[in-house]
């Protein structure tokens, strides 16, 4: 559930000055539904992202190499896909990111992958179908356990890669994508050296959800209407950034899914934090988890339940004082810098863990 696609859609006052006025008609008048639209506003808008004034964007990382790939799946969906890595050195690790929900890897999460990235790792990537620029239909999950197989599918062919062979390999999970790295996992309970969870979605906090008698007509309406955008939702963005500033450079994101979620997607998510919270004990790979103590939009009892009650011998939790639910985009750039250290000397630790007991 990541707030970075939770920005409202009239002409943001931040574009002033950075966006000219066609530009920014057309960015605004697309229809987003369908992922050519998308990906044409996004190769518009490319140029204007990377000049916003966000610690994210601003960090000079030399020798950073990135691709770029639209591929067919198995069930015949073309996924966008974009990885970053050291171009000079030896990869430590590999590191499959996990998107939030309406977002993308193309915008703030670039900024975390090239400064993961710059470590000496190499950082893999993909939009899940109906988001950023894969093929789908805007903000839809049909079947939440679909979506992971389509992950894990992509994933698998990263750790393939015989240029690969015998490279840890980390999962990375941001708010929903916490859940989608958490289910893959369960599904494939040995196949990863370890996970880094930011405020995973493993419980949606009981003020975003809509209340019992609501959802019960919700679920009776997605039987019939399940691409309808009805549910109710309070302003993400404004949930999730702590400094105000980066709340409204969310603007920027023009790709991200800024609706009413659609009532299936909604239950799906729901019915997934319920199961992930009900499963919390299989949990058994070594972990970080990363949470803001003030997130009001993941909560972070649940992320202390899961340090609590995972099998693994080998687990981290980091609580951050104050901070919100986008500790990596929303933070002053202190906490957002600390976090990402916090995770890279994690991944440090691990990575030089695993090749030892590995060699």
């Amino acid at each position: 559930m990541s707030a970075a696609a939770a920005a409202p859609a009239q002409a943001p006052r931040k574009w002033e000055g950075l966006v000219d006025e066609a530009l920014e008609r057309e960015v605004l008048g697309a229809c987003l539904d369908e992922a050519p639209e998308r990906r044409r506003v996004r190769e518009k808008f490319k140029d204007v992202q990377l000049n916003i004034d966000h610690c994210l964007f601003k960090g000079q990382y030399s020798g950073i190499g990135t691709n770029e790939s639209y591929e067919r799946n198995s069930r015949g969906v073309e996924i966008f896909s974009k990885c970053w890595f050291p171009k000079n050195n030896r990869l430590k690790a590999i590191v499959c990111l996990c998107h939030g929900y309406g977002d993308t890897c193309t915008f703030f999460l670039d900024g975390v992958a090239k400064k993961i990235a710059s470590a000496g790792y190499g950082v893999f990537a993909l939009d899940y179908p109906g988001f950023g620029l894969s093929e789908g239909l805007h903000g839809y999950i049909p079947s939440f356990d679909t979506l992971v197989d389509d992950v894990a599918e992509h994933f698998a062919k990263v750790k393939g890669n015989p240029e690969h062979r015998g490279l840890p390999s980390f999962l990375f999970g941001q708010s929903m994508g916490g859940a989608v790295a958490l289910k893959v996992h369960l599904k494939q309970p040995n196949e990863w050296n370890g996970a880094i969870l930011v405020a995973p979605m493993c419980k949606i906090a009981d003020d975003v959800v809509p209340p019992w008698p609501v959802r019960q007509v919700l679920i009776f309406m997605a039987k019939l209407l399940p691409k309808e955008k009805l549910v109710p939702q309070k302003d993400l963005a404004e949930l999730a950034f702590k400094v105000k500033e980066k709340q409204e450079q969310c603007s920027f994101n023009v790709i991200g899914y800024k609706d009413k979620p659609r009532l299936r997607t909604a239950l799906e998510m729901l019915s997934t934090t319920q199961e992930i919270e009900r499963r919390l004990n299989e949990v058994s790979l070594p972990m970080i988890i990363l949470h803001g103590e003030a997130d009001l939009v993941t909560d972070p009892a649940v992320s202390k339940a899961l340090y609590e009650k995972a099998k693994s011998q080998d687990k981290k939790l980091c609580l951050y004082k104050g901070a919100y639910h986008a500790i990596l985009e929303g933070e002053p750039d202190d906490t957002i810098f600390q976090v990402l250290n916090d995770i890279i000397s994690w991944l440090d630790q691990h990575s030089t863990k695993e090749q030892g007991s590995s060699s």
